[in-house]
């Protein structure tokens, strides 16, 4: 059983900065691709960052400059620091990875639980 496990998530006001953090537990051979997703009221999850095994990045145009993804491997670890926060920041955030529980290096998408963001103005 694979589980991701998210936290940071609050109230903040416009401009300000939160880091959000994911830990991956369970059974785990390998990790590949992580990431951030949100979703906002009425809207469609769509992707905030990703980070590779390798550590390349990748950012929407609504969040670059403003957010930064990171991860560490040895505690299978994703975080996301927010800065500059907005009001349109405000969503329910989820981490997601694809992992491998087993050798066979068969890759799945698991998903944490969300974790909500709100950015008052």
């Amino acid at each position: 059983q694979v589980q991701l496990v998210e936290s940071g998530g609050g109230l903040v006001q416009a401009g300000g900065s939160l880091t959000l953090s994911c830990a991956a537990s369970g059974m785990i051979w390998s990790i590949n691709d992580m990431g951030w997703y949100r979703q906002g009221p009425g809207k469609q999850r769509d992707l905030v960052a990703s980070i590779s095994s390798d550590g390349s990045t990748n950012y929407p145009d609504s969040v670059k400059g403003r957010f930064t993804i990171s991860r560490d491997n040895a505690n299978k670890s994703v975080y996301l620091r927010m800065n500059s926060l907005k009001p349109e920041d405000t969503a329910v955030y989820y981490c997601n990875a694809d992992i491998s529980p087993y050798s066979d290096y068969r890759f799945y998408p698991y998903w944490g639980q969300g974790t909500q963001v709100t950015v008052s103005s």
